[in-house]
């Protein structure tokens, strides 16, 4: 009698990579969102400087997209599982101190040098491990895990609401980011570098129908796509679209009270930008996955070009609901096609590097973009220019995403 012994097949697993990514991107940036929330409360308990703590808030982003470009680095050669794991730690101590301090030192230190280290250690960690397990439903699965910060933007603020005005901020804050970290930690064990690592294989794939030309030893290298045309294009295109992006974040609360809103009604156009991105992330992922990544960003910018001139145009709250919600959909849909874009033109090999170098750089410049239209409001008394310049920069950036190329380049 003749035995053969048949391999077990194991259910694939990237889909937990996926769920993992999620809940890291849900936690870290319903914290962040939830900032406004804590603001006023920390003012009036306090007597610190507003100003001051939106300072040390305008550091905290500026400082975690630079060091974003690390922590895609040590993701490629360490993996994404201790990376999360020290940011969980780094995260959560920074907003301890902030729950915990008497002064406003020890908040600056919390927020804008440790917290901002942990915070490095999430966005491109996570979507660049995502790209190496997906080939085909790439754009898919990058959707599913992006969702978790856009569906935070909607839920945690509320949520942060109820215990500022039931516990106070710093057990609001104490709470949350103690539970965020808790969450990442084991999120982060979860997280595997690639498929190949486990003996797996992209999207599921059994090892007798392999991604054709998708090894995870090819690819350039980022020196390699420093090099390359294609790789400034990436990010003059992201350079531009980002400036802007924070605008109507910041903005739009007071573009609207200005339009004859309340505050309670103008607070609503921030949650219209937050659904339009939850559903802009699960749509453009898929429809990326079929009409090609360069398709979906042109789509994506045009969009976005046209939300703002809706923006600088609008004398009416409904006109500007409507281009709040194109906005986040259209905000939604280019950056859930970003990492996705990186790895399709240049490999997955090198994907946290690549991912990390042009969001350290091209995502700075979204500190830069709310400043400027401050000052173009209190020099000309209106919102527009603003808006107006907003729509020029992403109009720029769609007539760059014309020139990229559809397919991968050869280092």
């Amino acid at each position: 009698m003749i035995f053969s012994v048949q391999p077990v097949e194991h259910r694939f697993f990237g889909w937990r990579v996926v769920a993992a990514a999620f809940t890291v991107l849900f936690v870290v940036y319903g914290i962040q969102f939830s900032f406004g929330t804590f603001v006023g409360d920390v003012v009036d308990d306090t007597g610190w400087s507003e100003n001051r703590l939106q300072l040390i808030f305008a550091i905290y982003i500026g400082l975690y997209s630079a060091l974003s470009a690390i922590s895609g680095w040590v993701t490629d050669r360490m993996g994404p599982r201790p990376v999360v794991a020290v940011g969980a730690i780094l995260l959560t101590c920074g907003y301890l101190l902030w729950a915990t301090a008497d002064n406003i030192v020890v908040v600056a230190i919390g927020m804008a040098v440790i917290a901002p280290l942990g915070m490095s250690c999430s966005w491109v960690p996570c979507n660049a491990t995502v790209v190496r397990w997906f080939v085909v439903r790439r754009g898919y699965a990058t959707a599913i895990a992006t969702a978790g910060g856009s569906l935070a933007n909607i839920l945690v603020p509320p949520i942060a609401a109820v215990l500022v005005s039931a516990y106070g901020w710093r057990i609001a804050i104490l709470a949350m980011s103690l539970m965020g970290g808790v969450c990442m930690l084991l999120s982060s064990i979860v997280l595997e570098r690639d498929p190949e690592g486990i003996g797996q294989h992209p999207d599921g794939r059994p090892a007798s129908r392999p991604n054709p030309g998708e090894d995870l030893l090819e690819g350039m290298t980022p020196a390699e796509a420093w090099r390359s045309p294609t790789y400034w294009k990436i990010f003059g295109m992201y350079a531009l679209t980002f400036v802007a992006v924070f605008v109507p974040f910041v903005h739009c609360v007071q573009f609207a009270q200005s339009l004859g809103a309340s505050l309670q009604t103008a607070s609503t156009v921030i949650s219209t930008i937050g659904i339009g991105g939850l559903l802009g992330r699960l749509v453009m992922g898929p429809v990326s996955d079929r009409i090609g990544r360069k398709n979906a960003v042109m789509l994506a910018l045009l969009l976005e070009t046209a939300s703002f001139l809706g923006m600088a145009a609008t004398n009416t709250l409904w006109l500007l609901y409507l281009s709040a919600a194109t906005f986040g959909f259209a905000y939604g849909g280019g950056v859930v096609v970003f990492p996705p874009l990186v790895a399709d033109l240049f490999g997955r090999a090198h994907a946290g590097s690549i991912v990390g170098r042009i969001f350290a750089t091209a995502g700075a410049m979204a500190a830069i973009g709310p400043y400027t239209a401050q000052v173009l409001r209190d020099a000309l008394g209106d919102y527009r220019w603003a808006f107006l310049l907003s729509g020029i920069a992403n109009g720029l950036a769609f007539m760059l995403a014309t020139r990229l190329p559809r397919h991968a380049e050869q280092p």
